[in-house]
């Protein structure tokens, strides 16, 4: 059975993606107003580089339930989609991409499972249309959620979400320029889901998320909102107090039984390698907490929005 939700918000983050706006506003409409009585979409324009966001002012002012935002750079994908949400009118919200691989035919699935009394439900793909690299630099993204998160439904996240608008207010006073939406919304509640949905292949543009910016978002979230990886630091050094205490009983004993001590400057340079990088690899951890403890303190704003586009107030 198919559910109608009173009032919806969709929110799209965009980045170089004027050829793909307009067929997915064309496909986004009739499910609307299919599944909702109001609603209205969000358009973020996120520093794009090419014509994009005058095809949000197009599209905004042809329809009035379309917003534009225009961010004065690029902030990245989950800082759009704060500011999307943030901007919201209505009580559900949806997030999906803007290259059509999220197909809003699917979006029904979404509100039917988020009736069934969760607060957040995912769109899994039941196949992912990516290369290897992307896949497993995705699966290494999703271990580092998983572990900020403190939950299992991160293996099986996506851009293609619903939620509900009132968990914003557990993260209404966050101020940073790192930012995971979905680290943000377990602030708020546990209540997660998931349901499998189609996953288009691409077919206008190329991908924007490269396998160096999915490494960089999983640092982001590890050193932002867990202490998995001073964890680690902390097993490095304790297996490298290990091997040092086996190193030296394995020269104790030649000693005693043979006579003899272990020779070679190979030997030596190796364990002080060994050490050496433990150490250092310790310290880099460490500074990249003390980096964004930096940052925080700057008190740098996670977007700042530069124009809004709207025709006239209201919903459809």
């Amino acid at each position: 059975m198919e559910i109608r939700a009173p009032s919806l918000t969709v929110v799209i983050p965009v980045y170089n993606s004027e050829g793909s706006l307009r067929p997915l506003i064309e496909r986004l409409e009739p499910v609307l107003r299919r599944v909702a009585t109001e609603f209205e979409v969000i358009l973020i324009n996120d520093g794009s580089r090419d014509s994009s966001w005058r095809v949000v002012e197009e599209l905004s002012a042809r329809h009035p339930w379309i917003l534009g935002l225009d961010l004065m750079r690029n902030f990245g994908q989950h800082n759009a989609l704060l500011c999307g949400i943030r901007a919201a009118r209505f009580p559900i919200v949806v997030t999906m991409d803007d290259d059509l691989q999220h197909p809003p035919e699917e979006i029904p699935k979404l509100l039917a499972e988020l009736e069934r009394g969760y607060d957040v439900v995912y769109g899994r793909p039941a196949t992912e249309t990516h290369g290897i690299l992307r896949d497993l630099a995705s699966q290494m993204t999703k271990f580092a959620l998983q572990k900020s998160m403190g939950a299992a439904i991160a293996r099986r996240i996506s851009a293609f979400r619903a939620l509900r608008t009132d968990l914003r207010g557990a993260f209404s006073d966050y101020k940073n320029q790192y930012v995971s939406v979905d680290v943000l919304l377990t602030w708020g509640t546990t209540r997660f889901s998931s349901v499998v949905v189609r996953h288009d292949p691409r077919t206008i543009g190329q991908s924007n998320y490269t396998v160096g910016k999915l490494f960089t978002h999983a640092l982001n979230m590890a050193t932002g909102f867990s202490t998995m990886p001073l964890q680690l630091a902390s097993w490095i050094g304790f297996g490298c107090t290990l091997l040092g205490i086996g190193i030296l009983i394995w020269v104790l004993v030649a000693k005693i039984m043979h006579g003899t001590t272990v020779q070679g400057f190979t030997f030596l340079a190796s364990i002080i390698a060994i050490f050496s990088g433990a150490q250092l690899f310790a310290l880099g951890i460490l500074g990249e907490y003390l980096a964004r403890m930096h940052f925080r303190m700057m008190d740098r704003p996670s977007y700042a929005v530069r124009i809004t586009s709207r025709s006239t107030p209201g919903a459809a």
